[in-house]
């Protein structure tokens, strides 16, 4: 038989309240949210006008549905009537699309993602969810909101420029040499600047004035026409000065707008366009894309950060900062990627922020290799004399010191390099293997020694095969790649929604919370579930006592104690006999066997396959059991009191960790004495 279900009858609700699990995302989203604290909500507050609504709650909304994976606005507006949950968080209200969307393009709201940031946390080192040990940092692209094919490139930006200034000098030279404009200076080497350009057309615009009014005052025919012509050279020469004119302050723009990348979108100024990994079509193809970088801890994100350069090597100084800003402080161990070894990067780390960093360079995996050490042609395997400071060749040639020289990069970062030169190498015949072949036949042998680098590396590798920090190590791609996975595969956020690096800041700010918000959610789950089983074996291991209880079965004194370790998927026996002497004062002598299982078949109604010591109750002779009574004690329904030499115990003990989650002993002293109950 049905319920009664009718859905054109009018009825009542009954349901005055919604109450949700521990687990479920709507719930860990608000306990997030009300922990932050009252005044990061104070900017929002307006004491003029019509009331706003409660930044709070429109902070719950957004969070909840980029944890389901909803990123527009109309859609979030949909479901704040479609879903209870929504209309949980929102108290059934209802904000616009425009009100959402403006609320996640404000300023302020990249401020309070911050706060959210540093709210969780805390909750996760209270909870020990997270170790405060290392931080995993790691970097990914995702493409902007941005048209794919309208875009600006820095090395045709310069091609035009400078093809504009070449032409603006010869206009102002042919104006010079025909005396159009006897004002004129004379050219200098230096480009033209679009004040001189401006006021060489206003120049022009006033002589063409001047010639309209001779033409107006003239009647003479001819003349008329021979002005006519001179105003339309003039005009000429004043279209191509504003064409230069514009061209200049657009390429001066362009130049502003690149700073030092080599490329923007004209739909998305702050975007850069960037090589991604879901090229399909394999022809290189660049997307405007943004360079995400996110420190996480057990694939929690706990600070994130948004760059236009597309590598990773310089981001890690400003995102280490922004690490400082969002934890506090930075801990102990930074692990990166090869993609970060860089001597700049390893100077920050050791050197400004004092910490250890757990990042290999670029040739770290081929220095390992035999073939890279046995090489005889590399340099880094030649003998150096320490004493006179000088390098030998296979050839047993000399290279000497030669000297200091440095190197700046384009960023301006100055490396310092000692330089080695063999001086008796012209005729030397192994020449064609020491040196690149194309090099001319007068080059002598030059190697170059960069001993803070070196330095560097020798670090690095004593770090990485240490067994302690390269364990560390190792958790790198289990613990942020998967975030990364979480965030794009699962998660589906591979586009922004937003235009703007402080709106895309502020976005992805979002779009990480909810990934954690997903991450705690499931790690709730599997510790419900994991209690629920805990909870069921416990009921049986208290079926086992009781049917041993009510049984008049033979036990020998050395009976069994029962210890249950249980974890997510293993379920650990360990199996222990107690010896007692057949006196009041016996100390029992433990031994121990362990067996292991799955957790599907500990919770599970079919035997145990367990290759147990002792078959059945009774029989059988346990390990290290030099007490044994000849005739086994009989424990059931007695009168009477049961000798001293009889006692002996059956206990439970589960444990998750180090906390004991429950215990139950089970004691055999007097049937008739009151002071001890079956349970303790």
């Amino acid at each position: 038989m049905y319920k009664n279900y009718n859905m054109s009858q009018l009825s009542l609700p009954l349901i005055t309240d919604f109450t949700f699990t521990e687990n479920d995302t709507a719930n860990i989203v608000n306990e997030i949210v009300e922990r932050m604290p009252e005044n990061a909500f104070a900017e929002y507050q307006n004491h003029r006008g019509a009331s706003s609504y409660n930044p709070r709650m429109m902070l719950k909304i957004i969070l909840y549905a980029y944890s389901n994976s909803i990123f527009s606005g109309r859609k979030i507006e949909f479901a704040l009537t479609d879903s209870i949950r929504f209309m949980w968080l929102a108290q059934e209200q209802n904000p616009s699309y425009k009100t959402i969307n403006r609320f996640r393009s404000n300023p302020r709201t990249n401020a309070l993602i911050k706060e959210c940031y540093v709210v969780f946390r805390t909750f996760l080192v209270e909870n020990h969810y997270i170790e405060e040990n290392a931080i995993y940092i790691d970097g990914t692209k995702i493409e902007a909101d941005a048209n794919k094919y309208t875009f600006v490139w820095r090395k045709n930006t310069e091609r035009y420029s400078q093809s504009n200034i070449k032409k603006s000098k010869e206009i102002y030279e042919e104006l010079l040499v025909k005396e159009i404009l006897p004002n004129l200076k004379e050219e200098s080497s230096e480009d033209i600047q679009t004040h001189e350009l401006e006021a060489i057309e206003d120049c022009l615009s006033h002589k063409i004035e001047e010639l309209t009014d001779k033409i107006d005052s003239n009647d003479d025919t001819k003349q008329r026409k021979l002005i006519r012509s001179e105003r339309t050279l003039l005009k000429k020469y004043k279209k191509a000065v504003n064409d230069c004119k514009e061209k200049k302050m657009k390429y001066e723009e362009q130049k502003k707008v690149l700073g030092d990348r080599n490329s923007y979108s004209k739909t998305d100024h702050d975007a850069t366009f960037m090589r991604m990994k879901d090229d399909h079509m394999m022809n290189g193809q660049l997307k405007p894309a943004y360079n995400i970088q996110v420190g996480t801890n057990n694939q929690f994100a706990l600070a994130f950060g948004v760059y236009q350069n597309p590598t990773d090597t310089r981001t890690l100084e400003r995102f280490l900062y922004r690490v400082q800003e969002l934890n506090g402080d930075i801990p102990e161990n930074v692990v990166c990627d090869a993609g970060y070894g860089s001597e700049s990067n390893y100077g920050i780390v050791i050197d400004v922020f004092n910490r250890t960093p757990l990042m290999p360079y670029g040739m770290f995996l081929k220095e390992q290799k035999r073939k890279y050490k046995s090489n005889p042609y590399n340099s880094l395997n030649w003998n150096y004399d320490e004493k006179d400071d000088r390098y030998i060749c296979p050839n047993n040639k000399l290279l000497f010191f030669s000297g200091y020289r440095f190197r700046n990069d384009k960023y301006g970062y100055q490396r310092q390099f000692k330089e080695y030169k063999c001086y008796d190498c012209i005729e030397c015949p192994l020449r064609k293997e020491c040196m690149n072949p194309k090099a001319r036949p007068d080059t002598l042998k030059t190697i170059r020694r960069n001993m803070v680098w070196e330095f560097y590396k020798h670090f690095t590798r004593e770090k990485l095969s240490d067994p302690k920090t390269s364990s560390i190590y190792k958790q790198r791609k289990i613990d942020v790649e998967t975030f990364f996975g979480n965030l794009k595969a699962n998660l589906g956020f591979t586009r922004m929604s937003v235009r703007g690096i402080e709106k895309v800041e502020t976005e992805v700010g979002i779009a990480c919370m909810a990934v954690n918000v997903r991450k705690l959610a499931a790690l709730r789950a599997a510790i419900f579930s994991i209690n629920i089983k805990k909870r069921r074996f416990s009921e049986i291991i208290m079926k086992i006592v009781a049917f041993i209880r009510s049984q008049n079965i033979y036990v020998p004194t050395p009976f069994l104690y029962l210890y249950v370790h249980s974890d997510v998927s293993l379920v650990t026996l360990k199996l222990y006999y107690a010896s007692v002497l057949p006196t009041s004062s016996a100390i029992p002598t433990i031994t121990c066997t362990a067996f292991s299982m799955t957790s599907i078949e500990a919770y599970s109604n079919g035997p145990w396959k367990l290759s147990q010591p002792v078959k059945m109750f009774g029989v059988g002779k346990p390990i290290n059991d030099s007490c044994e009574p000849s005739v086994p004690p009989r424990i059931g329904s007695v009168l009477g009191s049961i000798p001293n030499c009889l006692k002996t115990r059956f206990g439970i003990s589960m444990t998750s960790g180090t906390s004991l989650i429950f215990s139950a002993i089970l004691k055999y002293w007097s049937w008739t004495s009151t002071s001890t109950g079956l349970f303790e």
